[in-house]
């Protein structure tokens, strides 16, 4: 009847509408992801162009830290959440003079408090990104230490944000598996036996055993 095929024809038309609608919206979604990740990384390769002893630093301690969530089951928009909070933790970094950031020898103590203020500071810088939740968290947790000897502020074990402890153990594998001004890179059968040792001291035992099984099974992709 010419009631249905009018009802079959409005049907038709909200679907087709709605559908372009949604498919409009997933393309602007993935366009805005895309200027943001290129913005966010625009941004730390900034901070890693200070040193060129951790040139891609920034970015690997990303993929690292999204890897170990992506084991921990998180998943989609989490582990982008995930990704960029690591990729912005050294952003405090931007205010340590470049002298500090790059010497080949011993640093002072006044040196070292100077370098350590680099988590404060990035937790204040991104205190104002507002749209990225917790965004401060990795850059002003990520030196703590699950024995509570870290810093800035020496908290310890669960009081630490998960967050914080993921990158903590990425941006220590990263710092051992490149060649820094100071010394050589590691053998992988020095860096696994580090993250074994330090279990429930610098990292939290449960990510340092994702991290350990990613290693000795060879999943992570380590290569730039």
């Amino acid at each position: 009847s010419m009631a249905a095929l009018a009802i079959w024809l409005t049907a038709f038309i909200v679907f087709a509408f709605t559908s372009a609608q949604i498919k409009k919206y997933k393309e602007r979604h993935e366009r805005d992801n895309v200027i943001i990740n290129e913005s966010i990384e625009t941004f730390t390769g900034f901070i890693d162009a200070k040193d060129p002893y951790t040139n891609g630093h920034s970015k690997r301690v990303a993929k690292y830290t999204r890897r170990i969530a992506e084991e921990m089951g998180y998943k989609g928009e989490q582990l982008d959440r995930i990704y960029y909070i690591a990729l912005l933790h050294d952003c405090g970094k931007i205010g340590v003079p470049d002298n500090i950031l790059g010497k080949p020898g011993r640093l002072t103590d006044e040196e070292f408090e100077i370098i350590k203020s680099h988590t404060v500071r990035g937790g204040e810088i991104l205190s104002h990104f507002k749209s990225l939740e917790n965004a401060g968290e990795g850059a002003r947790y990520h030196h703590e230490r699950y024995d509570g000897k870290g810093y800035p502020e020496g908290k310890a074990g669960e009081d630490i944000p998960l967050i914080a402890r993921m990158i903590c153990v990425a941006d220590s594998f990263d710092a051992m598996n490149t060649n820094r001004v100071y010394r050589k890179k590691l053998t992988m059968e020095q860096i696994i036996n580090e993250i074994e040792v330090n279990k429930g001291k610098q990292f939290d035992p449960k990510i340092a055993d994702v991290m350990l099984e990613l290693l000795r099974n060879d999943l992570l992709d380590t290569e730039e």
